[in-house]
C-alpha cells in the first residue's frame, strides 16, 4: 500500500479549493478509514495503531486546548500603528508562537492586527503575519509548530530545538522584519495625514481574560508530563475546560470565536495520521539502503527536500517522513532517538528538517494551518488576499525565498 491516500489528502485544496471545503470531511475520513482497514486487518498491526492514535489524541489535545485558552484572551488596540510598532507586535507574536503554539498565536492576534492597521490594511500585512506568527516565529519549542510537537512525541528532547535552532530562528526573523518594515514604511508614507497622527499617538493596548494565563501555565507544564499514560493529556483538557467556563462570553463575541477551525484540523488530521503510516514505515524500513545509495544524507539535502514539499503538503507529515528516512528504526524507539539525537552527525540533519519543515510551511496557504485560518478571518473582515497563485508570485518568490537562501548560505551550505 502507497501513500496515495495521503497525497489525495494533501493535495486535496490545492486541485479544487471549493469543493474540498465542502467535502473534506468525508474525503479525510474515508481515506483515513482505508489505511486503516488495511493496518487492522490485512497486516493485523494493532499495536502499531494504537501507538499512532496514542500520537494523534496528544497532538490534537496541545492544538486544540492551547486554541480555546488563547480564544479567551481579548486585546484591544488603537485604529492605527506606525511600521516600527507594527515590528514590535510581529516580533512579540514570534516569539508567542513558541508558547501558544503558531495556531494559538495567530488566533490571538490576527484580529487585532488588523485592528490596528484597520486605514491602510492590505495584502502584505496578512501575509507577512503569516510568514512571521504563523510559521517561522514557532521554531523554538515543541509547542511552537505541530512538525516539532510530534518529533518531541517520538523522542526529540524539548529545550533541543531552541538550543540548536535559535540561529535560524533570530536570522529568519530578522530578515522578515526588516523586508516588512522596508514595504510597510513605504505603504505608510502613502496614507492621509490624519491616519499617520492617530498612529503617532501614544499606544491604547488593553488586554481582557487574563486569567487564562494560568492555564496556558497548566498546559505548558503539562507537555512535560510523560507518565502515566493520558494526564498530560487530561491536564491540558481540564485547562481547555476551565478556560471555556470561566471567560466571560463578551470575550469570546469580541473574538468571534467559534470551534470551526480547530474542528477543521482534527478531522483532516486524523485522515492524515492514518494516511502517512504506510510512508513512514516504508522510509524505516528502506533509509539506510537509500543513504547508502546517496552517499549519506546531508543537512542541505534535508533542508530543501523537506521545506519544498512541506510548501505543497502539510509540514507535520513531511517533517516525519524526513525524521524517519534520517533515523531508521530509531525513530519509533523515543530512546534511541534521544541518544541520536545527540550526535552531530544526525543532530545536524535534524536541524536541517527541523528549519526546513517549518520556515517553508509558509510558502503556501496549505503549507501549515494556521495559514488557511488567518486567510479565512481576513476575508471575513473584508481584508483583500492574494490568490494561490498571488501568494506564491508575489510573496513568497520576492521575500521568503532570499530569506531561506539566506539562511541555507549560513547554516547548511557545507
Amino acid at each position: 500500500m502507497d501513500d496515495d491516500p495521503l497525497r489525495a489528502i494533501a493535495l486535496g485544496p490545492l486541485v479544487n479549493a471549493e469543493a474540498w471545503g465542502r467535502h473534506y470531511p468525508k474525503v479525510a475520513l474515508a481515506l483515513g478509514a482505508i489505511t486503516l482497514v488495511y493496518y487492522l486487518f490485512g497486516l493485523h498491526a494493532h499495536e502499531r495503531v494504537l501507538h499512532v492514535a496514542h500520537e494523534y489524541v496528544s497532538f490534537i489535545v496541545l492544538i486544540g486546548s492551547l486554541f480555546v485558552v488563547s480564544g479567551g484572551i481579548h486585546i484591544t488596540v488603537k485604529g492605527e500603528a506606525t511600521p516600527f510598532e507594527n515590528v514590535r507586535f510581529l516580533l512579540l507574536g514570534a516569539v508567542l508562537a513558541n508558547f501558544l503554539g503558531t495556531t494559538g498565536a495567530s488566533m490571538l492576534l490576527i484580529r487585532p492586527w488588523i485592528r490596528m492597521n484597520k486605514y491602510r490594511i492590505t495584502a502584505h500585512h496578512i501575509v507577512f503575519f503569516i510568514f512571521v506568527v504563523s510559521n517561522v516565529g514557532g521554531c523554538l519549542t515543541p509547542i511552537g509548530d505541530p512538525p516539532l510537537f510530534l518529533g518531541y512525541l517520538k523522542g526529540v528532547p524539548f529545550w533541543w530545538v531552541a538550543e540548536h535552532c535559535w540561529p535560524m530562528w533570530v536570522t529568519g526573523i530578522g530578515v522578515l522584519l526588516l523586508m516588512f518594515y522596508v514595504v510597510d514604511r513605504r505603504n505608510y508614507l502613502r496614507a492621509p495625514k490624519a491616519v499617520r497622527e492617530v498612529a503617532e499617538s501614544p499606544d491604547q493596548f488593553k488586554f481582557r481574560g487574563m486569567g487564562n494565563v494560568g492555564f496556558l501555565a497548566v498546559i505548558l507544564v503539562a507537555v512535560f508530563i510523560s507518565q502515566p499514560i493520558f494526564v498530560r493529556e487530561a491536564l491540558m483538557l481540564a485547562a481547555a475546560a476551565g478556560s471555556w467556563f470561566t471567560t466571560r462570553k463578551d470575550i469570546h463575541e469580541a473574538n468571534h470565536f467559534t470551534f470551526h477551525p480547530i474542528q477543521e484540523v482534527a478531522i483532516l488530521f486524523i485522515g492524515i495520521f492514518c494516511t502517512m503510516m504506510p510512508a513512514l514505515d516504508w522510509l524505516q524500513n528502506n533509509a539506510a539502503h537509500y543513504s547508502g545509495k546517496l552517499g549519506g544524507f546531508s543537512p542541505a539535502l534535508f533542508y530543501w527536500g523537506s521545506g519544498t514539499l512541506s510548501s505543497v503538503l502539510d509540514n507535520a507529515p513531511t517533517y516525519l517522513s524526513f525524521l524517519s528516512a534520517s533515523a531508521g528504526e530509531g525513530a519509533s524507539n523515543p530512546a534511541v532517538l534521544a541518544s541520536m539525537v545527540q550526535t552531530p552527525e544526525f543532530g545536524s540533519l535534524l536541524v536541517a528538517i527541523s528549519v526546513g519543515a517549518v520556515f517553508f510551511g509558509a510558502n503556501t496557504y496549505i503549507g501549515n494551518g494556521p495559514n488557511f485560518m488567518v486567510k479565512a478571518i481576513a476575508d471575513h473582515q473584508k481584508v483583500r488576499t492574494p490568490t494561490f497563485l498571488g501568494y506564491v508570485l508575489r510573496f513568497t518568490l520576492p521575500v521568503m525565498l532570499p530569506m531561506l537562501l539566506i539562511v541555507w548560505l549560513l547554516f547548511f551550505r557545507r
